[in-house]
């Protein structure tokens, strides 16, 4: 079992910042990469951005510049550092964590934090 714990969200004036972290556990043996999700009410859930183990990082073009994500190998952590926020912004987090081998992979996914942009 891997489980993931999401914190940090919460409601914000636009233009301020959030950082999320996530915690993963359990049985971990082979992470692949460590990702932030969000879905807004009535949308499709998109990848935020994503970071592997070497550290290279892909970002959703709204947040490229805005957002970064950082990891913690030893630590398997994942955080998500959010400055510049928009009301655009607004909806549940989500961590995701793969690990396996080639085809062999499994996704897990935290239960979601709530992150609110006020205008």
């Amino acid at each position: 079992q891997v489980q993931l714990v999401e914190s940090g969200g919460g409601l914000v004036q636009a233009g301020g910042s959030l950082r999320l972290s996530c915690q993963a556990s359990g049985r971990i043996f082979n992470i692949q990469t460590m990702a932030w999700y969000r879905q807004a009410p009535g949308k499709q859930r998109e990848l935020v951005a994503r970071i592997t183990t070497g550290g290279s990082t892909n970002y959703e073009d709204s947040v490229k510049g805005r957002f970064t994500i950082s990891r913690d190998n030893a630590k398997n952590t994942v955080s998500l550092q959010m400055n510049s926020l928009k009301p655009e912004d607004t909806a549940v987090y989500y961590c995701n964590l793969r690990q396996g081998w080639v085809t062999l992979v499994d996704d897990y996914w935290g239960q979601g934090t709530q992150v609110t942009v006020s205008a």
